[in-house]
């Protein structure tokens, strides 16, 4: 499971730094986020954000019986610390990869709103232009 953490999160850091830059490839993830959000796609991808959850609840809970075994036998056994260790690093590729699903779903927002105000900007200039001319020609 911790391989196919580390692929999501180079993923998901390889999307954000798409997303982030001016690219041709910025245009490619966002027409392929619009897509993931239209329809029953938005579903699948809050089972699956529910899903990282419980499992990241699920590892922050083994490590707390993990302290308690600690404190009962006053100290860690070689075993529970491979245990601790590898549900750490579980826990942490999660919350990671969740934070970029967030920070990713964030930009899409940004970068569609950013694209509709410049529209909207791009025609205001030109009704200006097209107002201020009329009352040159008038004059």
């Amino acid at each position: 499971m911790i391989q196919l953490l580390f692929t999501v999160l180079a993923v998901e850091a390889a999307a954000t730094a798409g997303l982030l830059f001016n690219t041709p490839l910025r245009k490619l993830l966002v027409l392929g986020l619009d897509r993931l959000k239209r329809g029953r796609s938005t579903v699948m991808v809050k089972t699956l954000a529910a899903t990282a959850v419980v499992v990241l609840a699920s590892s922050i809970y083994s490590m707390a019986e993990i302290r308690l075994r600690f404190a009962e036998l006053g100290g860690p056994t070689p075993t529970d610390q491979i245990l601790m260790s590898r549900h750490l690093l579980e826990a942490s590729l999660l919350g990671y990869s969740l934070f970029l699903a967030l920070i990713i779903d964030r930009l899409h927002l940004y970068i569609g709103e950013l694209h509709g105000l410049r529209n909207s900007m791009k025609a205001v200039t030109k009704q200006n232009r097209v107002i201020g001319t009329a009352k040159t020609g008038s004059s």
